[in-house]
């Protein structure tokens, strides 16, 4: 539980602008019907919906923890059968190579030159899944993917689309055969959400709706009325980015990043069982973050509340705990509710 004082949010930062009593845009409706839609589709799971709506608004990556069969595949397939976008999935297995996720060039007989053929990357979403069990040389290249947008083969760099998401899944039982993360690539994933099992109520409902689809009875209207067009989803990206956050809550953002490279103004206890802390990416993406779960809960202003729900899934894969940690039985996602319940709002 967090502390009392976060809960209720000062009166200066909860203060938006006279403009943010408003109904919300077109386009913000749009995504409520699409968040109703997936939550029909994907049962039991409105967390990683709500985070893959996210990282969607956000412009950025996702990386899922979970076991088999929880619907981390089904989320991100259900989502791009929504929107105007194209959609790959990719198993990782330890024989990947490159060129199997970037493209090659490949030889034409007929002209004697050679033709670049895009590969998987080139996609609007892209699913990798079990991305811990490709090699390093496979890291690299996804990792150029993410973060510059591109993909070099030879002399030549080759742009992806603009609408370009990857969601990663790991799978946190079996670890034979399994490459660990670069913490350069970790970084550069927006959040890290984990995923559990569904409640028996939600499963009752998930084994119906798996009744339904094999005996083809789904209806038309489980589907919306028109796709998300990319248009669509760059105006809310926008309307996103202009949405008002107060400067008090700005410098709130930066002190709980601060908070896990140094954390003895806050939780002297924590001294020495931090390796590392976040980077400044951290705080680049709880803001987008913090903006993007406003924006969907139909608000043009940031409150306390959407820092601190996101703050979990923007700085688990960024802190590295120490040895001493590790002797306690210390876990990440503790130190980071530590964080949360002693660094105060300004």
């Amino acid at each position: 539980m967090q502390a009392d004082t976060h809960s209720r949010p000062s009166p200066a930062l909860a203060t938006a602008p006279a403009a943010a009593a408003h109904p919300g845009s077109s386009v913000q409706h749009q995504f409520a019907s699409l968040r109703d839609t997936l939550a029909r589709e994907v049962i039991g799971q409105p967390v990683l919906i709500e985070r893959l709506l996210i990282a969607l608004l956000a412009d950025g990556h996702l990386l899922v923890e979970g076991a088999p069969g929880l619907a981390k595949t089904t989320a991100v397939k259900a989502l791009a059968g929504h929107i105007e976008a194209d959609f790959h999935r990719v198993q990782f297995t330890p024989d990947l190579l490159p060129a199997d996720l970037t493209g090659t060039d490949v030889l034409r007989p007929a002209t004697g030159e050679f033709e670049f053929e895009p590969g998987p990357l080139f996609h609007n979403l892209v699913l990798a899944d079990e991305i811990n069990r490709a090699p390093a040389k496979v890291q690299s290249a996804l990792l150029e993917a993410m973060a510059e947008r591109q993909v070099t083969i030879g002399r030549h760099s080759w742009p992806l689309p603009r609408l370009f998401l990857v969601m990663a899944t790991q799978n946190p039982i079996e670890q034979e055969g399994t490459f660990p993360l670069p913490e350069a690539q970790l970084d550069r994933f927006l959040l890290h959400v984990p995923v559990g099992y569904p409640e028996a109520g939600s499963e009752r409902a998930i084994m119906r709706l798996a009744h339904a689809q094999a005996r083809s009875e789904m209806q038309a209207q489980a589907r919306p009325a028109r796709l998300l067009t990319q248009a669509d989803l760059f105006r809310a990206r926008a309307e996103v980015l202009d949405l008002h956050m107060a400067d008090g809550l700005g410098e709130y953002i930066v002190q709980l990043v601060q908070a896990t490279r140094d954390p003895r103004p806050w939780a002297p206890e924590l001294r020495g069982k931090i390796a590392w802390g976040a980077s400044p990416r951290a705080s680049i993406a709880l803001e987008r973050c913090a903006r993007a779960a406003a924006w969907l809960a139909g608000r043009d202003y940031v409150l306390p509340e959407d820092v601190q729900s996101l703050a979990p899934d923007v700085l688990r894969h960024r802190v590295v705990l120490g040895y001493e940690a590790d002797a306690e039985g210390l876990r990440v996602d503790a130190v980071v509710q530590q964080l949360l319940e002693r660094v105060p709002l300004p």
